[in-house]
């Protein structure tokens, strides 16, 4: 399915394991087919919420083929196949467009950073080698660095970067590169409390962690907004917001999988060097999920 300027609510899947740690299919399955029922705009794999910095390179492509497999074009499959190694990141990115993938989402090279110029190429080198479009991710968080305003406008340019995932949460760094966005450059929030914040100054919806947990309330917020009904779609993220910081009370995604353990769905535990929430936090994120009627 063509990547095109999408607009909605995308989701960063978590990845379901089996207690043994190896990778339950059978769960992804049903976690996909429940996203496509909710109306979930594009699913994203691999992204941080998935774990992939904790799994092979042999699960990575096993877990990307049996997603797009399922999904089967009914919605865009977006690739997170990125690498603080630009040579390992291309050759994901060409293996992932190879297996079908719609998207590929790139981030910032973490632990060795880099300066402007080759922050610059990290991106541009990956976007130049394959065909299919790249969105930028800025999560200085977990990578350590951001990537420079300078940069993402002169990237904003390059015909193959169609956007830019912006979850450092910095409202004045948003703005500051909202006035990319065009018709070739998408914005999408990479932080759910924020999700229409960024929506008001040209964002085109968000890549959510609160999707897995629900995906047709966040749909609903992302189309309430873009659709003009904005009272409605703030009303909406007001009644959830404790939910979706509940879901960062540890690092992600150990909440977020608590939470769908505690729903009944099954998505097993982390990989180390991640483990269970702690029993206070997990009895503040129960209540939580019994506030908002999930349980």
């Amino acid at each position: 399915m063509r990547f095109d300027h999408l607009q909605g609510s995308i989701v960063a899947m978590i990845t379901p394991f089996h207690q043994d740690g190896s990778v339950n299919f059978d769960v992804l399955t049903r976690l996909l087919e429940r996203q496509i029922a909710a109306g979930t705009d594009a699913i994203l794999t691999l992204g941080t919420t998935g774990e992939y910095s904790t799994m092979s390179h042999q699960e990575d492509a096993a877990v990307v083929a049996h997603t797009i497999a399922v999904v089967n074009g009914r919605v865009p499959v977006i690739v997170g196949s990125g690498s603080n190694c630009t040579a390992t990141q291309i050759e994901k990115s060409i293996q992932y467009q190879d297996m079908g993938a719609d998207a590929l989402l790139l981030i910032a090279p973490y632990y060795n950073k880099a300066n402007p110029q080759g922050m610059y190429r990290h991106f541009a080198d990956t976007a130049d080698a394959v065909s299919i479009p790249c969105l930028l991710y800025n999560v200085p968080g977990r990578t350590g660095c951001s990537i420079p305003v300078s940069v993402v406008e002169k990237l904003a340019a390059h015909p193959n970067i169609a956007g830019i995932k912006e979850a450092s949460g910095d409202m004045s760094y948003a703005m500051k590169i909202a006035h990319c966005v065009g018709p070739d450059f998408a914005l999408y929030s990479g932080n759910d409390d924020i999700t229409v914040p960024l929506m008001s100054i040209g964002g085109s919806g968000v890549i959510s962690v609160y999707a897995n947990v629900m995906p047709a309330m966040c749909h609903q917020i992302v189309a309430d907004y873009l659709g003009g009904r904005q009272a409605q779609a703030v009303a909406s993220h007001l009644r959830y917001l404790k939910l979706m910081n509940d879901l960062f009370l540890e690092v992600n995604p150990i909440p977020v999988k608590a939470a769908m353990n505690m729903m009944g769905l099954n998505v097993g535990p982390m990989r180390l060097p991640l483990c269970e929430m702690g029993e206070e936090h997990a009895a503040v994120l129960r209540a939580a999920l019994e506030e908002a009627g999930l349980l």
